[in-house]
């Protein structure tokens, strides 16, 4: 005797629930992380060996704004353009980056930078704070360059007060904004050297 044919198979209403309820999960996780405050997640920082969020960042300020100057300088120590670009890149982006570098490739284009090694940097003075994710540096630096002329060498010392702006940008933390506030020449001096190497020649502090 044949069998009864079995009853087609239903979904069951617990299965639907079941997807239902991981697909509301997916919705909130994915809302949940792209709510979540601004610098909360680690990220690289120049000079740091280990990502850090925003409170790391902020304890290793001192350290982090050293990195910057450094590359910054070492950026603007290079005459091709597309080496300049890169060198910043690796630590501003948006407009810090923009302004740098436009200052740096016209000053080149136009001769109106002298070419200079850096000998030392030192950082002299600095307050950090952290706002929206982000931290601000009011900071105030030395420099002491080899700068060369088509005339002669000398060594330069420079010092400079800015703000920077360090936030999340391009994957880690860089310096998106640059505002420069004060430029001290007055007890900075030269010591100049001839073409021919003869000696070196005081001169008086730059203007």
């Amino acid at each position: 005797m044949s069998q009864p044919d079995a009853p087609p198979r239903r979904t069951a209403p617990t299965t639907l629930l079941g997807l239902a309820a991981a697909t509301v999960a997916v919705v909130a996780a994915a809302a949940f992380w792209q709510s979540r405050p601004a610098g909360r997640t680690p990220l690289p920082a120049p000079g740091l060996a280990a990502p850090v969020d925003a409170d790391g960042l902020r304890g290793q300020g001192y350290g982090v704004t050293i990195a910057i100057l450094n590359a910054v300088y070492g950026a603007f120590a290079e005459t091709d353009e597309a080496a300049i670009y890169d060198g910043l890149a690796t630590v501003a982006a948006g407009d810090a980056l923009e302004a740098l570098y436009l200052e740096r490739a016209g000053a080149l284009a136009t001769g109106g930078l002298p070419d200079q090694v850096v000998h030392e940097l030192d950082l002299i003075d600095g307050t950090w704070r952290m706002a929206d994710g982000a931290m601000t540096a009011d900071i105030r630096w030395a420099v002491l360059a080899q700068v060369g002329h088509d005339e002669h060498t000398h060594m330069r010392g420079n010092a400079y007060g800015a703000e920077l702006t360090i936030a999340p940008a391009a994957g880690a933390w860089r310096m998106t904004d640059f505002r420069l506030t004060d430029v001290d020449r007055t007890e900075a001096g030269t010591l100049t050297t001839p073409p021919d190497g003869d000696g070196a020649v005081p001169a008086a502090p730059p203007g």
